[in-house]
């Protein structure tokens, strides 16, 4: 009896192997990207501009929040566009607050492979600013600020709930770089 099984065993694992095993490939989930649709964020903050029908506008809950700022949340991709607002008082905090955008940006030199800034300049909507584009596995591949130099300050900075891999975002990246284009290009200032 013992005899059978062990022959019986023998040949379960002889029959079982085969020679032609090829290991696989690390792959990521397919996505579906929603079709781009637009609508208009209107409040009483002192901005409006338009963002994708598949994103949440919700308030920024953190304790150090102020009135206006406020997340575009992308739910389906796990990632939030931050926007935080401050009047400007003085030519002193104008400075500042463009330094710290700067400043921010740059915390991302340990992990960027590089860090582009393009100008925003649409003078008939008194709207101008920086666009940060950071390349690499870093926490923040998007910032931004945008201004009328004077009374009205935004800044905005895109962040994943994920671990920073390029790799696996890059699509993601570029579906939402392509909405926060249409933002910056249908922002204005309220009068």
């Amino acid at each position: 009896m013992k005899f059978l099984k062990g022959l019986l065993l023998i040949a379960v694992l002889f029959s079982s192997c085969t020679g032609d095993y090829t290991p696989k490939p690390r792959a990521y989930f397919r996505i579906e990207f929603p079709e781009k649709k637009y609508q208009n964020y209107q409040s009483d903050c002192p901005y409006r501009f338009e963002y994708p029908v598949y994103a949440e506008i919700l308030p920024d809950n953190r304790p150090d929040a102020k009135p206006c700022w406020i997340d575009v949340a992308y739910p389906q991709f796990n990632g939030r566009l931050h926007l935080s607002y401050q009047a400007i008082s003085s030519r002193k905090q104008f400075d500042q607050l463009v330094e710290d955008a700067h400043t921010f940006a740059f915390k991302h030199t340990v992990k960027a492979t590089a860090i582009d800034e393009a100008r925003i300049n649409y003078p008939n909507k008194n709207v101008y600013g920086i666009y940060y584009t950071i390349e690499g596995n870093t926490a923040s591949s998007v910032q931004f600020f945008l201004t009328d130099s004077s009374k009205n300050y935004l800044r905005g900075a895109l962040y994943f709930n994920e671990q920073p891999k390029i790799d696996s975002i890059r699509p993601v990246l570029d579906f939402i770089k392509k909405d926060i284009d249409v933002m910056i290009k249908s922002f204005e200032w309220k009068k």
